[in-house]
């Protein structure tokens, strides 16, 4: 088995769930860390999902507050979240444009 750490960005994030990471075939996925940075003027609230791969969707985080110049971190420290082939994990907001993602994981091959 083959082990690789990456990160995966996606920035600009807004209202509609965006996909940040696909998890590929024959693959599994360790969360490491996901950092989510409001890059607006003002409050926002953010939602991590995981979609696994029989379709059922997860909430991680529910609209969970980011003030302004802040970050939040719904994965990492001790937590990890594992993920199978073709989960994905997606964010979203309440406000257009809001969020840079940035998404450590280790994958498994």
């Amino acid at each position: 088995m083959a082990n690789a750490f990456k990160v995966k960005t996606k920035i600009g994030l807004g209202t509609a769930d965006s996909a940040v990471y696909t998890c590929p075939g024959a693959t599994q996925t360790t969360i490491i860390g996901l950092n989510l940075a409001n890059i607006k003027n003002s409050a926002i609230t953010a939602n991590v999902r995981l979609t696994n791969n029989d379709g059922e969707n997860s909430y991680i985080i529910k609209n969970a507050p980011i003030p302004i110049g802040s970050s939040l971190v719904p994965v990492g420290g001790p937590q990890k979240l594992v993920m199978e082939a073709s989960d994905i994990i997606s964010v979203s907001s309440d406000t257009d444009s809001s969020i840079d993602a940035t998404l450590s994981i280790l994958e498994i091959t």
